[in-house]
């Protein structure tokens, strides 16, 4: 049993993905204390939150806006408490999908073609065939995602997915299978497959129940895991993440993968992707809140913790 800590578990706040938020935030609350801890929950929806002076370490479970865009990482960084999960730059980098890209590019990981979008723009851009995915460059978890695949459709779907936030990355859609690596720690988790039974990997697929089917570690051949495991690995690198995080990425069906997106701060219910792929692993759910835990406070002694 690990020492007894007081956690402060950061859940809910004012993001899109509150709901999840809160999911997983119960989840980990649950199984902190499992391990013995004292756990503390902070739901930082008011400006002027403040921390438990007696909290060892700040548990993330946030998504969305200010949870993984690098804004509560960046106040947390300036009160120096050590917290989980990636730091401040990471975050801002890997939730603005135009800056990931650009990250990604430069480092030879492959993904797929892209341009920004002003929400206003008048017509179809020039040297694009559809289909073609829209998304707000900076929001989570399928929010304001939209497909394309008529020319004339591009309009609306523009304004649904800008209604969610502008600039908007158009991205070329990849035909292929759906997948997800975890990373913990260095360790490159099982791949997970996702199987939308609608075809598209959206939000209502990701949160309706039985609306997607997912199988891990999946069913590729050992070259193939192996190429999909090494992109997820390189973006993940390329943004500068920490500790853990999960990369998605789409196989095509010549069984090259091009990686789509980085997750700082993923899921965290006990059926979320990044607790499947651990579990593959032998990593139940409550080992790894712990190792969680414990890649956050070995940072403890950067700094004297001025809580509040």
């Amino acid at each position: 049993m690990a020492a007894s800590l007081t956690v402060t578990l950061m859940l809910g706040g004012p993001s899109a993905e509150r709901e999840v938020s809160l999911a997983s935030g119960a989840a980990v609350a649950a199984a902190l204390r499992r391990l013995g801890h004292r756990v503390v929950e902070l739901d930082p929806q008011p400006e002027g939150w403040t921390l438990p002076a007696e909290t060892d370490l700040v548990f993330l479970a946030l998504h969305g806006t200010y949870g993984e865009d690098g804004s509560v990482q960046r106040r947390l960084e300036a009160m120096r408490v050590p917290f989980t999960g990636c730091d401040a730059d990471a975050s801002a980098v890997a939730f603005d999908k135009a800056l990931t890209k650009e990250r990604l590019v430069a480092a030879g990981v492959p993904t797929p073609r892209s341009r920004v979008v002003d929400g206003a723009c008048p017509g179809w851009p020039e040297g694009w065939r559809p289909p073609v995915v829209l998304k707000p460059v900076c929001q989570g978890s399928s929010v304001g995602l939209q497909f394309v695949e008529h020319v004339d459709d591009f309009p609306r779907a523009l304004a649904e997915a800008a209604r969610h936030g502008s600039p908007v990355l158009m991205e070329e859609f990849i035909r292929g299978r759906e997948t997800t690596v975890g990373l913990l720690d260095e360790q490159v988790l099982p791949v997970v497959e996702i199987r939308p039974r609608s075809g598209r990997y959206d939000y209502a697929s990701k949160y309706t129940k039985a609306a997607s089917d997912y199988f891990c570690p999946a069913d590729f051949d050992a070259d193939t895991t192996r190429r999909i495991q090494g992109a997820g690995l390189a973006a993940f690198v390329a943004v500068g993440g920490r500790d853990y995080g999960r990369v998605d990425v789409m196989v095509g069906p010549d069984g090259r993968p091009s990686v789509l997106e980085v997750n700082t701060l993923p899921g965290m219910t006990e059926t979320s992707l990044l607790p499947k792929a651990a579990a593959a692993a032998g990593i139940d759910f409550e080992n790894l809140c712990q190792r969680m835990v414990d890649l956050a406070l070995a940072r403890r002694g950067e700094g004297a913790r001025e809580a509040g």
